[in-house]
């Protein structure tokens, strides 16, 4: 089984405002140090090269990200051990809070690329019911750790 990510945001403004020059410039850097890492197997992209022009909301500043590693370990290492932190911890600069789940991940199969609909789904999910099975969140996973050390739970 591989695991899988989808993350969702809303920005503080729009994709094309000056304010957000610095995130979504670092965009195409930051998937392209994604899929360099051990343990990457695939992220999800749509006409933009990454995922901006995909609309999940009626508010066109929700944007998501969604990705399959081969576990946990390798997300991680991604997410704590990379340029990617200096970019997580900026976050409040660009976006808004999202006041529940904003995370879930899920195991797949090996070879499965979830549709942003699973995706969404699984979201729906964890954010009804909190983390179990089919839908959870960094603390279900026992071999992830980092995150505890960032406070992002």
């Amino acid at each position: 089984m591989h695991l899988a990510q989808l993350n969702i945001g809303r920005l503080k403004h729009d994709p094309d405002d000056p304010r957000l020059h610095v995130f979504m410039d670092a965009l195409d850097k930051m998937n392209a140090v994604a899929e360099r890492m051990p343990g990457f197997v695939w992220r999800y992209t749509d006409d933009s090269g990454n995922a901006t022009a995909t609309q999940v909301s009626h508010n066109p500043r929700v944007i998501i990200n969604m990705s399959v590693w081969e576990d946990a370990p390798s997300l991680e290492n991604f997410v704590w051990k990379t340029v990617h932190e200096r970019f997580y911890s900026r976050r409040a600069a660009w976006f808004e809070p999202y006041g529940k789940p904003h995370l879930v991940m899920w195991w797949v199969p090996e070879g499965h690329r979830p549709t942003v609909n699973e995706g969404l789904m699984r979201l729906a999910t964890l954010q009804a019911g909190g983390p179990g099975k089919k839908a959870f969140g960094w603390e279900s996973l026992s071999d992830a750790t980092l995150w505890r050390e960032k406070s992002c739970a």
